[in-house]
């Protein structure tokens, strides 16, 4: 009995077609989507910059405080100059030790110095930054 049905489903369809009632009207469009723009976000400022904490101990007078010039030429040239910002490490290296020394500027848009060091051996384990300094110092320069 449903095959009769799909058969006359056609025939039916064309007669309410054919019909005198209204006209058969296309289906409004939907609307438009309104496109929401999110407002653009705030220019963002850097946080205000802290003072860079200045490591003092025995043994690093000449070296905390000095800019990178001062410090190649107490040492040599630096094997590795990074800079990130303004920020920079140098790092220079003998048999006793690698010295990496970290510079900031005391406030922004100014020269960076040396605020902090840090000494290792070859290996890895920690050594005396003072001595470390002091053996760097007597390393003849090539």
């Amino acid at each position: 009995m449903n095959g009769r049905i799909l058969l006359a489903l056609p025939a039916l369809l064309a007669l309410a077609a054919c019909s005198g009632s209204e006209p058969v009207r296309p289906l409004p469009s939907p609307p438009r989507p309104t496109t929401i723009r999110p407002a653009p976000p705030p220019a963002l400022k850097p946080p205000p910059r802290r003072p860079a904490q200045v490591l003092a101990a025995p043994g690093l007078e000449g070296v905390i405080g000095a800019d990178a010039e001062a410090l190649t030429r107490l040492f040599g040239t630096p094997r590795l100059d990074v800079r990130e910002g303004d920020a920079r490490k140098l790092q220079w290296s003998g048999t006793a030790c690698v010295l990496d020394a970290y510079l900031y500027p005391p406030e922004t848009g100014t020269l960076a110095t040396a605020t902090y060091v840090d000494a290792r051996r070859g290996d890895g384990r920690d050594v005396d930054r003072g001595a470390c300094v002091a053996a760097l110092r007597q390393t003849p320069r090539r």
